[in-house]
């Protein structure tokens, strides 16, 4: 049976009746700011204000009776004995056995169980509980998957004038930082009121770069020192060299002079191994390859001129569009010309004719790409006039292999 009581209240007691009606919002009170109370508050900046916009939730508790438990130990011995024998004393265990074999029961049970042991033993042997079966049957049917990459981040120009990003370098030290150059490299398209920057990009934020580089003139390559990761040295359009530091904020620490500099915009600039660390050289289209320190940037310190015919004439020199320099052979490096030749080159000859060791040609356009092969020095890739060749340097009649 359930127990209902029900509490009765007279309607009078509950107050006045609620009536709610529609009106317009009324003004009772309009106080005006006075200025001169400010003066005894501090601005709160930033200000944070917690707003909960959450479902109400009651609470329930309930006690109920406690059971209480406890750990014991237990000594676990040679069991199956009976009370009044010692499984220690080697007599009573021998005696007691000796009675259980003579007894009818304990005979009868060891024959039952010696047939079921039997077929235990027989069934073990007859079946490889490890044996797989079917297994020329799950040859399943491999659906290859197309290659495929997600995009993270996409850096875009902070322009309002979009920009060829020219150069890229990663930051030595871990993947997280990207140097992008930006240049117009279109014959006079460049507009007056077109920015000159350059960034770095931290690759978890692509909203807005880490920093901006501000050259006298746009930048076309970009590359970070390997061994000072805060050092970075560019090559301009108008052909000078700079180089930054990064403590040191975005202008540049110190610029080549115009008139010792290269007359054409500098295409690639690399950083030599040296013990200072401080040694790079450069390629630009008007055909030389200038070597820099970047403790005394008022002149190069070595010039080559990439003149074929090795007479070191400026007038007849190949344009460089690209540059390459393997660390492993720190006295080689080779130059892709705007007239489809690669020109490989000795730094340490004597003179300025026997530094051009040799020529390959086999392009008809500009060499705009040119890497050795890492794992096989000898070996090296060019891409000009839509195709890709691999060249040996032992073979320099043709390249050995080549995309249609």
């Amino acid at each position: 049976m359930e127990i209902v009581y029900v509490y009765t209240k007279k309607r009078s007691e509950f107050g006045r009746q609620c009536n709610f009606s529609d009106r317009p919002a009324e003004l009772h009170v309009d106080i005006l700011p006075d200025p001169s109370l400010a003066a005894n508050f501090i601005v709160r900046d930033p200000c944070d204000v917690p707003l909960q916009c959450s479902q109400e939730m009651s609470e329930h508790e309930v006690n109920t009776e406690r059971y209480e438990s406890e750990s014991r130990g237990i000594n676990h011995v040679e069991g199956g004995w009976p009370k009044d024998v010692n499984p220690q004393e080697m007599e009573q265990t021998i005696r007691f056995r000796k009675k259980v074999e003579k007894d009818e029961h304990y005979i009868n049970t060891i024959m039952q169980l010696g047939s079921h042991m039997e077929h235990c033993i027989k069934q073990n042997n007859a079946i490889d509980i490890y044996q797989v079966y079917f297994e020329e049957d799950e040859e399943t049917e491999e659906c290859e998957e197309q290659p495929w990459a997600k995009t993270i981040n996409v850096f875009r120009d902070p322009n309002e004038i979009k920009r060829t990003a020219t150069s890229l370098s990663w930051h030595p030290d871990g993947s997280r930082k990207l140097a992008v150059a930006y240049s117009c490299l279109e014959f006079q398209r460049a507009t007056s009121d077109m920015s000159l920057d350059s960034y770095i990009w931290d690759i978890e934020n692509p909203n807005k770069p880490e920093m901006t580089l501000k050259p006298v003139s746009p930048l076309v390559c970009l590359e970070y020192n390997p061994k000072d990761s805060h050092i970075l040295v560019g090559g301009c359009y108008n052909g000078q060299i700079a180089y930054w530091d990064t403590r040191k904020g975005s202008q540049p620490v110190e610029m080549s002079t115009i008139e010792h500099s290269h007359r054409d915009p500098v295409y690639k600039v690399i950083w030599l191994q040296s013990k200072t660390g401080t040694d790079a050289f450069s390629a630009s289209t008007d055909g030389q390859v200038l070597w820099w320190d970047i403790r005394k940037m008022s002149e190069p310190t070595e010039r080559l001129v990439l003149d074929p015919s090795k007479k070191g004439n400026l007038d007849n020199a190949l344009g460089a569009i690209s540059l390459e320099f393997e660390t492993t052979m720190p006295t080689k490096f080779m130059v892709g010309t705007e007239q489809g030749l690669v020109v490989s080159c000795n730094r340490k000859a004597k003179t300025p004719a026997e530094k051009i060791v040799c020529t390959y040609s086999g392009h008809h356009g500009p060499v705009y790409a040119l890497q050795r092969n890492p794992f096989f020095p000898k070996n090296f890739l060019t891409v000009a006039d839509w195709t890709a060749r691999i060249w040996s340097e032992d073979i320099k009649e043709s390249s050995i292999m080549w995309t249609k």
